[in-house]
């Protein structure tokens, strides 16, 4: 399109002002495509089956059966500090000890205020009953009041006795707590203090270990998390050991999920092998195998809760079903059925080896296309 050429003439001079419209430009501006809306990215799960649980590695590291930071349970000054990093030690040994002078004459102190409430306790039970005896004998001989007071210091000092009894007893475990012991055998891997130096309460001392037993954390996705009921066996294989596998059994499974992976953690436990040393903090991925029983009473396949949304008829349930090639959504009706520890039961529906969007379900419609966001997760056909 060519440039329009106009003119303006100004009342006032009377001059003839050009003015070039490029018209071209404008045109061609406005004839610009708009801005491509991004994609929505919707997390999504490829449904399959159960068998898959017996090839899945899950990633984990390992750590030791006990690991405790001791310290002592009182403040004072460290007078004997025998061990070293890399010491082995059985349980019940002495690690520490704190100067225990301080805590020895205070335990005198209170031993000696006991025998003199004893002491007190003493007369006054022997006053209380002959004033009774009389009492109960001859009324006239003393006087009712007489009797209640009597009751009262021997109540009192009763009381006294039991107060300075519970004293002595803490007084005795401040003194045993000057003494650090082994709460089982294992082997010192960080010590926090020097010898001669003043410690509080809770301050940790040092840092023990029991590798004799190991423990391997792995995090399993909530659409698997269900069937560790059904693990056979588990292996373990560590990195730095690869030619090893390590059988090893589940010891606790967790029930939260993290609130940024969606998975459980779930803990084994295991031996160490003949041959080789499994350290605290070696890195390795654990197999676990495992399948249903025939006679479970369970069938169909298991999603997150998620992913199931109603339409304008509440009494139906559907999901969201993705195209793997084109990501674009369509509706689908399912059956639910039971709910599982950590989703629903879907009897009917949906099949393995389909995409279904497991979140952000009531913010997408039909025929939308979006992205997918790899779960992280299976589902499982029972």
């Amino acid at each position: 399109m060519k440039p329009l050429l106009t003119t303006i003439i100004s009342k006032r001079s009377g001059l003839i002002a050009p003015v070039l419209i490029i018209g071209s430009l404008f045109f061609t501006a406005c004839s610009e495509p708009p801005k491509t809306k991004p994609l929505s990215v919707l997390p999504a799960m490829k449904i399959s089956d159960v068998g898959e649980l017996t090839t899945t590695p899950f990633p984990g590291r390992a750590r030791a059966g006990k690991e405790v930071n001791l310290s002592f349970r009182v403040t004072g000054s460290l007078i004997d500090f025998p061990i070293a990093v890399g010491d082995q030690v059985e349980q019940g040994q002495l690690v520490a000890q704190l100067d225990p002078k301080d805590y020895i004459s205070a335990l005198g102190a209170v031993t000696g205020q006991l025998n003199r409430a004893q002491a007190s306790a003493k007369r006054a039970e022997g006053d209380y009953v002959r004033i009774n005896r009389v009492y109960a004998e001859d009324p006239g001989a003393t006087s009712e009041t007489a009797l209640d007071l009597a009751k009262a210091a021997r109540d009192s000092s009763r009381a006294s006795v039991m107060s300075m009894t519970n004293a002595v007893t803490q007084a005795e475990d401040q003194l045993k707590y000057t003494s650090l012991l082994a709460p089982f055998s294992g082997v010192i891997v960080s010590t926090y203090v020097e010898n001669f130096e003043t410690v509080i309460a809770k301050q940790p001392i040092l840092r023990l270990l029991d590798p004799s037993s190991i423990e391997f954390v792995i995090s399993v996705p909530e659409s698997l998390i269900v069937y560790s009921d059904y693990a056979d066996s588990v292996e373990v294989t560590f990195d730095a050991l690869p030619d090893l596998k390590v059988p090893a059994t589940i010891k606790e499974v967790g029930r939260e999920a993290s609130q940024a992976t969606r998975t459980y953690p779930v803990t084994l436990v295991m031996q160490q092998p003949k041959g080789a040393e499994i350290l605290p903090g070696m890195a390795g991925t654990a197999v676990v195998s495992g399948r249903l029983p025939d006679s479970a009473q369970r069938s169909g396949i298991e999603i997150p809760a998620t992913a199931i949304f109603a339409g304008e008829d509440t009494s139906k349930s559907y999901v969201w079903i993705i195209d793997p090639e084109t990501k674009v959504l369509s509706k689908r009706e399912v059956e639910v059925g039971q709910f599982g520890k950590t989703g629903v039961l879907i009897r009917s529906g949906i099949s393995v080896g389909e995409w279904i969007a497991v979140r952000g379900v009531n913010s997408v419609r039909e025929g939308q296309q979006v992205r997918i966001a790899d779960y992280s997760g299976k589902g499982a056909a029972l």
